[in-house]
């Protein structure tokens, strides 16, 4: 310790009962989905709650009145909105005689993005991370859960709780890499030739028929331009999930209180908005997050998704764009395979182990499925210049 006051630890009954200044300064600001503002607007509109299945649980660390670290939590009672599928764990811990649900999920609800989880404020006391971690723990024994998960979590974090028992899971996402360009052209010129021609025609075919793509931010966004997005969401959602994770009200909530860190991507046909994509805006990358519309144009997902968030990145000089989760199509165009990391503790002894021995074989299989997508990505052999 560092002589100060005790570290005591609360759990909370949401972000929204922490002070924003407070919270952000453990969160940082590299990362926006981490951010209160970010976390705040799940719970002001109702996209999070007791109904949706995710009912917030935040864990904080204060030292007297300074909160020197929290950690985004919720009770789950069901396996939806994680992007870590566990589907399998529960059935069979189910057909075992236990009881899955309810777990504890430590995440950003329906956001696949590497981030922090252990959120520590500068300065803070070392073990304060530790502490956290032993916390959620406890949280769990206490509650009568049957596991902890904490996904997407940076690798100084998996190094360190993997040595205090908790197990490792990986996985892979695409992620783009900005290799010193300073225009699109200068990306697609990176590339293999066949694999520029086939942009180039992507993007052409995108908008022949009269689309215009717009991109906005900050101010530029009005609730009309919200009203059109849910609507593509919406469409989409329907379709893929059987319902919508976020409400209407979260976008607007995300607008007031972060539109400057917001990038929406409109496409029109005679002014009528007809798809679009949300991205959120990080100190060093672009997060791709959610893509709806309302009618189906040939490329205009590779062109409202991707290419205009590579053009984005590359004109504020982000060093990467991250497309979020699956998608082996996102290879083809510049977006490479990165591994991805979850932390797993699971209170039954013989449950563990089995898991523990799944996820070795699972891990070896991955980083062989890695291997062999990096080997066949979509670069030219020989280094870019870009002078």
């Amino acid at each position: 310790m560092d002589g100060g006051d005790p570290i005591q630890l609360r759990q909370v009954a949401g972000v929204s009962d922490v002070p924003a200044a407070l919270w952000d300064a453990c969160a940082g600001d590299a990362n926006p989905f981490v951010a209160h503002a970010f976390l705040a607007a799940l719970e002001a509109s109702q996209s999070v709650g007791e109904d949706t299945g995710w009912l917030p649980r935040p864990l904080t660390a204060w030292q007297g009145d300074r909160l020197v670290g929290a950690v985004p939590a919720y009770a789950k009672f069901h396996s939806y909105g994680e992007y870590v599928f566990d589907h399998a764990w529960a059935d069979a811990y189910r057909r075992a005689g236990g009881r899955y649900y309810p777990k504890l999920q430590v995440a950003v609800p329906f956001t696949p993005v590497p981030g922090p989880r252990l959120l520590v404020a500068p300065g803070a006391p070392p073990e304060v991370a530790e502490l956290l971690a032993a916390g959620l723990v406890d949280v769990a024994e206490r509650m009568g859960l049957s596991s902890i998960h904490m996904t997407f979590v940076p690798n100084p974090t998996v190094a360190a709780l993997t040595q205090s028992g908790w197990l490792e899971r990986t996985g892979y996402q695409f992620h783009w890499q900005n290799r010193g360009y300073r225009t699109f052209e200068d990306f697609v010129g990176d590339l293999a030739s066949r694999k520029r021609k086939a942009i180039r025609k992507e993007r052409r075919e995108a908008t022949d028929s009269g689309v215009v793509i717009r991109r906005l931010t900050g101010a530029e966004i009005e609730e009309r331009h919200w009203d059109a997005f849910f609507r593509c969401y919406r469409a989409t959602a329907d379709t893929k999930w059987g319902q919508p994770y976020l409400t209407r009200a979260f976008f607007s909530e995300l607008g007031q209180t972060m539109g400057e860190r917001v990038l929406l991507v409109l496409a029109e046909d005679r002014g009528r908005p007809i798809a679009g994509a949300l991205n959120l805006i990080g100190r060093d990358a672009l997060y791709g997050r959610n893509w709806g519309c309302l009618e189906h144009r040939p490329f205009l997902h590779f062109e409202c998704c991707y290419y205009q968030a590579i053009e984005f990145a590359i004109e504020r000089g982000l060093a990467t764009v991250e497309a979020g989760a699956q998608g082996e199509h996102k290879l083809s165009r510049g977006y490479l395979p990165t591994t991805t990391h979850s932390l797993h503790w699971l209170i039954d002894p013989g449950f563990r182990q089995a898991v523990a021995a799944y996820l070795v074989r699972e891990r070896s299989y991955v980083a062989a499925e890695v291997a062999a997508l990096t080997e066949g990505g979509p670069f030219r052999q020989e280094a870019p210049s870009f002078s």
